[in-house]
């Protein structure tokens, strides 16, 4: 049996309040909603118990994330570019397309494992899950709204307002109970029940080329695609040439160090299949591209990485076996998981 580690919210909480009723009824209320997260799987970084996830939060959270009045002129949701299909990126987009038929410049991350992330975006410019939405919902190129004038609209929203209530407490719509909701929603988008986990946890075995994939996963690619995350967190150069069009510094954007240039975030390489394009601004559409890079494709510059300085040689085998083992970190339950699915948004 998987053992999974529980985080069960307001659960004193609620023995107290029962115990000082006399009665077995728990007073009113937000509904606790129990987090299952897996043994194998590190302790996440997101304190849980800053933001205790209920029923009602996350449904307001999710209400919140497919909810295209979210955006300026009421066109672009989060969903809108967060596919549950492609595991929450863009599919086939290389960037960001918002409101006015404007486009960013990058591509878009996948949503999921959040909870273990202290940094989001490609350069790392947001560091809190709860605050991670304001970037896009204010982005001139995204979804271009100003937060007042949405927590206005938002107030005025009746629905809105007896969702909020149900799952804060009465009171006026803030910013905060705003971004606390959309975590709580994004704090259920687990990835955790692809075959590699299977086989981790002895319930699947790999086929001769996904064993093969894997030990070459190991040996290659492991430095910076940490199990069982497949991440590390860090920022590092990936020798991607220069793109002079979107002129992107990387982190440096954000630390003004020119030791951060052209630095981005390591993505994870879970459900990677399913979330092509690939690299911060989309340029490459096949891993068989992204495996040219790293066998051929590196350039030099001052912050490359040394562990891909020389580049990571593979043969076409090598690639081939490669491909079969990411195949593997598909979750098939979690990129069609009802809960987590788009919802038709009523007036």
């Amino acid at each position: 049996m998987k053992r999974y580690v529980v985080y069960t919210c307001f659960v004193m909480a609620l023995i107290w309040a029962c115990r000082k009723s006399g009665d077995n009824k728990p007073p009113a209320g937000p509904t606790p909603y129990t987090v299952l997260l897996p043994a194998h799987f590190p302790q996440p970084v997101y304190d849980l118990t800053q933001n205790p996830p209920t029923v009602e939060g996350i449904a307001l959270g999710r209400r919140l994330f497919y909810d295209p009045r979210l955006s300026r002129d009421s066109t672009i949701s989060c969903g809108f570019c967060h596919q549950q299909f492609a595991a929450f990126a863009h599919f086939d987009h290389a960037l960001s397309h918002g409101i006015d038929n404007r486009n960013g410049f990058r591509s878009v991350p996948s949503l999921f494992n959040l909870l273990w992330q202290k940094d989001f975006m490609w350069d790392g410019g947001v560091n809190h899950l709860d605050i991670q939405p304001l970037t896009p919902i204010t982005d001139a190129n995204e979804m271009g709204e100003d937060l007042g004038r949405l927590i206005a609209r938002l107030n005025a929203d009746k629905k809105y307002r007896s969702m909020f209530d149900g799952a804060f407490g009465p009171g006026e719509i803030n910013s905060q109970k705003l971004f606390r909701a959309l975590s709580q929603f994004m704090a259920t988008m687990n990835s955790f029940n692809s075959k590699y986990d299977s086989v981790l946890t002895h319930k699947a075995q790999f086929s001769p080329d996904e064993q093969a994939g894997y030990a070459i996963f190991q040996a290659k690619c492991a430095s910076c695609h940490k199990e069982p995350l497949f991440a590390d967190g860090s920022f590092r150069n990936n020798g991607l040439p220069y793109n002079a069009f979107l002129n992107d510094a990387g982190r440096m954007r954000i630390t003004n160090s020119t030791g951060d240039y052209l630095k981005f975030r390591v993505p994870s390489l879970r459900n990677i299949i399913k979330s092509p394009p690939y690299m911060h601004d989309g340029r490459f559409y096949d891993m068989f591209d992204v495996f040219g890079h790293y066998s051929s494709g590196i350039e030099q510059t001052p912050t490359i990485d040394p562990i891909v300085k020389n580049g990571i040689p593979l043969s076409q085998e090598e690639q081939r076996q490669l491909y079969f083992f990411l195949t593997t970190l598909t979750d098939y339950t979690f990129i069609h998981n009802n809960s987590l699915s788009e919802i038709l948004i009523d007036n």
